[in-house]
């Protein structure tokens, strides 16, 4: 009828109508069939989409092309009954105006009439291109959501001061501050492509010391389906400052070397082992060995497994590395190819009080892992190592060096042997965020508990890498070389702690939280190395992984040097003990520590 009239001008005076019943029926009939083919009634009406007016507008010029069809062929065959095409053509574009319009207009009134401006925050959005853009959809159409868009942070000149989705976009600069407070903000959600931007700006110091609440949204690949989730919206924590851009590895390599092996990963409970566990799980293994004596958190490693891994084959075993008896019948058992060598003891301040404990564990362990690879043919033996090994001033640095030597003096050896032997491979990093008994999770308990955080020196600064970003470099570097080389992995820009604390704690939103200079801990640096001066190092096809170029020992003199420090640990005299350590890594000078004495009395001879 609307389109009768529409079409003469307003007067029905002027319209045939005599066949208006047999019209109106027709015209309903058909483009009820094609709403129904088309589903247009799917759709709910406050998430109404470009998608919902699309499928709208194709079912409407489905069903109108049909009907003047249909008019063609009964005009044709004298019949009467069908309106003209000029008809039907106003009618398609009323009915498709009527209804797009109809579904804004629902859409606009159901979530202005639903929202809870009482018990919801205003935000600005960090990033105004198409990921801020599409978290700014997220945020409107879901009505659970806490957030109310008041404006958009934009660095690109054209887009500053424009309008978008109804808000203002702001730049970025030292007026940001009062934007905000006209607008009642105090949260920004912060977009994945402006993370980076972010760490290296001054704002970020300026809108933490402000008291702004930092959000972050995941990367849009990880979204359910386009729409974002309150729930993945996430409080900003320090290790996403310090993260870097993803690592890309070989996994096609990587995959040629794990796919169909029997691959066992010693310390498979740890921090690093267990993220070896899930990388090494998504390339195929026949079988994973997993070997680690904390009963307790093999056990949530083997529960992981059934969850995520319910059809591959893998056995865990609790067993101590340095257990030589142990270790060879889990060898002759299962035959392990590819190895990867965590377990170790880690802690600074804990091995300095248990000096033979660090040489049973890390050094024993070490060589009877690495005896039995080459007893039962393993193709490859990866170790990882610290960047505590390097002119190391604590008894654990200087374990891990004499492992090094141990390892790398084999390789040595049975290249010099000639034929088919086991490669050993040794990864040298430095701290990895949010590992057992780390500073970051340490910091985090401390502001809960109101402080004080306790920071050992002003200046003590240290390297950072994420677990996965380190494991994905110590398969990359796994994967590399012919044996004996010490990989060495870029660790991006040392962070000084105490700026660490500090952020933290402005992260958390609290004022009241103090930090406390402890004093250097018994054997720690102010700095780490990750290269000996005398070391220098040669590049590798991976922009962050490079090849130490270090001394060489010789196997024979290192093997007897070796038997003699681990008998002389268990006769538990710690000072005996780190002589013997001493004598073996001669750069080993301690800080800190009750063993300086070692070091006075060494120069007293020399002198």
């Amino acid at each position: 009828m609307a389109a009768y009239v529409l079409r003469y001008n307003l007067s029905l005076v002027l319209a045939n109508i005599e066949h208006i019943d047999i019209a109106v029926l027709w015209c309903v009939g058909v483009n009820l069939v094609f709403f129904k083919l088309f589903k247009t009634y799917s759709g709910v009406l406050r998430y109404s989409s470009f998608v919902d007016i699309l499928r709208i507008f194709v079912a409407l010029a489905v069903a109108y092309a049909v009907l003047m069809v249909l008019r063609i062929v009964t005009n044709n065959l004298g019949r009467v009954g069908l309106p003209g095409c000029s008809l039907l053509l106003v009618a398609f574009m009323f009915n498709f105006g009527l209804m797009a319009i109809s579904r804004v207009i629902a859409k606009q009134l159901f979530e202005s009439l639903n929202v809870d401006y009482k018990h919801k925050a205003n935000v600005f959005i960090y990033g105004a291109k198409e990921i801020g853009v599409n978290i700014a959809k997220s945020l409107r159409v879901n009505l659970s959501n806490r957030y109310i868009l008041r404006g958009f942070i934009a660095d690109e000149p054209e887009l500053i001061g424009k309008v978008l989705m109804g808000v203002k976009v702001y730049a970025n600069n030292g007026e940001l501050a009062d934007r905000m407070a006209e607008q009642g903000t105090r949260t920004i959600i912060v977009s994945p492509a402006k993370m980076e931007e972010l760490k290296n700006s001054k704002m970020l110091d300026q809108l933490l010391s402000g008291g702004v609440k930092l959000m972050t949204a995941p990367p849009l690949g990880e979204w359910n389906g386009q729409m974002l989730n309150q729930s993945e919206l996430k409080e900003m924590q320090i290790e996403d400052l310090l993260q870097r851009e993803p690592i890309v590895i070989d996994t096609r390599k990587i995959a040629s070397h794990l796919e169909g092996k029997r691959v066992m990963i010693t310390g498979a409970a740890g921090s690093i082992g267990s993220e070896i566990m899930r990388q090494v799980a998504t390339f195929a293994p026949y079988q994973l060995i997993l070997v680690d004596q904390a009963e307790t958190p093999l056990h949530d490693i083997r529960l992981e497994l059934l969850d995520k891994w319910r059809d591959l084959k893998a056995v865990t075993i609790v067993a101590d590395v340095a257990n030589a008896t142990r270790m060879e019948e889990i060898f002759r058992q299962y035959k392990p190819q590819y190895i990867f060598h965590a377990a170790a003891y880690k802690h600074v301040p804990m091995m300095e009080d248990n000096v033979s404990e660090s040489i049973q564990t890390n050094v024993n362990g070490t060589r009877t892992v690495a005896d039995l690879a080459v007893k039962y043919g393993a193709e490859k033996f990866v170790m990882i190592s610290t960047d505590k090994a390097v002119n190391p001033t604590n008894v654990m640095g200087c374990s891990k060096r004499i492992c090094e030597i141990y390892v790398q003096s084999l390789a040595k050896k049975l290249q010099k042997q000639g034929g088919k032997s086991t490669q050993f491979i040794t990864t040298r990093f430095g701290n990895v965020l949010g590992s057992n008994g780390s500073v970051i999770p340490r910091f985090k308990e401390q502001i809960r508990r109101g402080g004080p955080v306790t920071v050992t020196h002003p200046d003590i600064i240290r390297y950072f890498m994420t677990i996965p970003e380190a494991c994905r470099l110590v398969l990359e570097a796994g994967s590399m070389g012919n044996g004996g080389e010490i990989y060495i992995f870029d660790m991006g820009k040392p962070v000084k702690i105490v700026d660490l604390a500090k952020r933290m704690i402005s992260l958390s939103g609290r004022t009241d939280v103090k930090i406390e200079f402890t004093g250097l801990r018994p054997g720690e640096k102010l700095y780490e190395e990750l290269l000996n001066v005398k070391e220098l190092t040669k590049p590798t096809y991976h922009e962050k992984i490079m090849i130490a170029n270090v001394r060489e020992y010789d196997y024979d003199q290192v093997k007897v040097q070796i038997e003699n420090l681990i008998k002389t640990s268990y006769t538990y005299d710690d000072m005996q003990i780190v002589a013997a350590m001493k004598e073996l890594v001669p750069e080993f000078i301690s800080q800190n520590s009750k063993f300086e004495e070692l070091d006075h009395a060494h120069e007293n001879v020399q002198s």
